[in-house]
């Protein structure tokens, strides 16, 4: 597994051994940045505050770190995947650009000093915790008015975003289905 592009093009990450973690694809990570850049009308990524739920070993978030984001958040429940993220925080040299949380992302949290303008959710795989966890961000203040939330569920998981939430993408590749959302306004 490797940075796809930007700053830390080609870098190597690790993951945690076992199967409880499981990282997307840098064919599936390199498509959807692709979309983020090219087909969907935000701001961008450079400056852009980013918060990565479900983080496993923190890919997307240094992926947008490497892209030009300006801050990162990295949540996860699970302490292995949480120290294999900040290992790879410290090898990229972005600890000062990164805050990781020991969290249940379904669960409120406590509130970021600025909202993101992206998040990423990658849950465990038919866990059903994508819904709870984008109610919680929202109702706890994560999103900014125009940020933009990046879904990704097992290709067979059936989803329906929570009330405010708009589905403006939807994508499959291989086992796996991302939808991107517009977050409700303020």
């Amino acid at each position: 597994m490797r940075i796809v592009a930007g700053r830390h093009r080609g870098r190597e990450l690790i993951a945690p051994a076992g199967r409880d973690v499981r990282p997307t694809s840098d064919r599936v990570r390199e498509a959807v940045f692709n979309i983020l850049e090219h087909g969907l009308t935000w701001h961008g990524f450079v400056g852009a505050r980013v918060a990565d739920i479900f983080c496993g070993t923190g890919a997307l978030a240094l992926e947008a770190l490497s892209r030009g984001a300006a801050h990162a958040i990295l949540v996860d429940d699970n302490a292995e995947a949480l120290a294999a993220a900040r290992r790879n925080v410290e090898a990229l040299d972005e600890t000062a650009n990164v805050t990781i949380l020991r969290n249940d992302a379904t669960r409120p949290m406590p509130h970021p000093k600025e909202p993101v303008d992206l998040a990423f959710l990658d849950p465990p795989y038919r866990s059903e915790a994508e819904r709870p966890a984008l109610v919680a961000l929202n109702d706890t203040g994560w999103l900014s008015p125009d940020a933009i939330c990046v879904v990704e569920l097992a290709e067979a998981d059936l989803f329906s975003p929570p009330t405010g939430f708009q589905i403006v993408d939807e994508r499959r590749w291989g086992d796996t289905r991302v939808y991107f959302l517009r977050c409700p306004a303020a």
